[in-house]
């Protein structure tokens, strides 16, 4: 079940959900691997994109203020999956030189891109499912996709297994990251052949926090390192799916966010089941936007639990990215489909072919 909730419903909601999670609202949350029936095989060894693809350093040397604590050299997750699902999905560990990976549009250049951070809880990027996957669909809209692989673990507050505790790191590097990211795009628009007016953000669960801190956060997050840090990193609009850390323990709303006045057009998704991250993050994240006069649009589903991805499409929570779909037209980020693409049923499928 999909709600479109006016102000007054949202606020309801809102009291409600801070009520029944001043229990349960972990102070950040712990991502469930893609895979609930095989471990993982672990390669030691930098993740690489498909062939033909281009993943680029954001920063010129090494990154400001390095990483957490001294790490092993990054190394890949790989989990076996359904073959519908492409038959595996990887996941990136020990990241100390944060990348992004460049994957331009198939078909017609709308010149939109989508930087897209995928979760992980800070402690890992899951690159396929939240990153990759999600690039096959936004590219066959003509849309040129990135997907963002930041620091981690400690690129903010996050489970470490081994301590059994939450770590709250005093700097944010995953912020620093994903600023960065945001500028190194929109200073290569005409490179990338993109319109540095119309570059978002999507993110999941650890990700759609980052992408209420990049849309609420403009103050640089660490010292300039060249001219590309003079460029804005405004997202120009942003998709949160299942955000994390904002609702914090007791119910409370997240002391380090700020809220903005000029933060990006917002399009909020989760479901009510949620077994990693409580509904009151994305109820209290609207009623904040909301608050201070952003334009924001929030869709809750009964069903569809955490890290849904695209992998429910069958399901009513499936039906996700053709509200997104819809939602940037209405903002002026994409042209208008013909009738035809209006249909309830997916016209994409995770290999990134048109079924059309």
């Amino acid at each position: 079940m999909v709600l479109r909730l006016g102000l007054p419903i949202l606020c309801a909601l809102t009291l409600t959900s801070l009520a029944c999670s001043a229990q349960s609202a972990p102070q950040a949350d712990k991502q469930p691997a893609p895979a609930k029936d095989a471990p993982p095989v672990r390669t030691s060894g930098v993740w690489q994109p498909a062939a033909g693809l281009t993943q680029l350093p954001i920063w010129p040397g090494n990154p400001p203020d390095g990483t957490l604590r001294p790490q092993p050299p990054e190394s890949v997750d790989t989990y076996k999956e359904p073959p519908e699902f492409g038959g595996k999905s990887e996941a990136v560990l020990d990241i100390a030189i944060p990348t992004m990976t460049i994957i331009p549009p198939k078909g017609r250049n709308t010149g939109t891109a989508v930087i897209v951070f995928p979760g992980g809880g800070f402690q890992k990027v899951f690159i396929t499912l939240e990153g990759t996957e999600i690039c096959d669909w936004l590219t066959t809209k003509g849309i040129t996709c990135i997907v963002s692989k930041y620091r981690a673990p400690g690129g903010n507050e996050y489970w470490d297994d081994g301590l059994q505790r939450h770590i709250t790191p005093k700097i944010m590097r995953a912020l620093q990251d994903a600023q960065r990211t945001i500028r190194l795009v929109r200073s290569k628009a005409k490179e990338l052949n993109i319109d540095p007016n119309k570059i978002g953000v999507m993110g999941f669960s650890a990700g759609g926090y980052l992408v209420a801190q990049t849309s609420n956060i403009l103050t640089p997050t660490y010292k300039p390192v060249d001219a590309i840090d003079t460029v804005s990193s405004r997202p120009d609009f942003a998709v949160a799916l299942y955000p994390g850390h904002i609702c914090r323990g007791g119910g409370k709303f997240d002391p380090t966010l700020p809220i903005i006045k000029i933060a990006p057009p917002t399009f909020i998704a989760q479901a009510w089941n949620d077994p990693i991250d409580p509904i009151c993050n994305s109820l209290m994240y609207a009623a904040a936007l909301d608050k201070v006069g952003v334009s924001t649009e929030m869709h809750l589903f009964a069903k569809g639990g955490h890290a849904f991805g695209l992998r429910k499409k069958n399901e009513p929570v499936g039906i996700w990215p053709q509200l997104v779909e819809h939602w940037m037209t209405q903002i002026g980020m994409l042209q208008a489909r013909s009738a035809n693409a209006d249909s309830p049923s997916p016209n994409w499928d995770l290999a990134g072919r048109d079924r059309r």
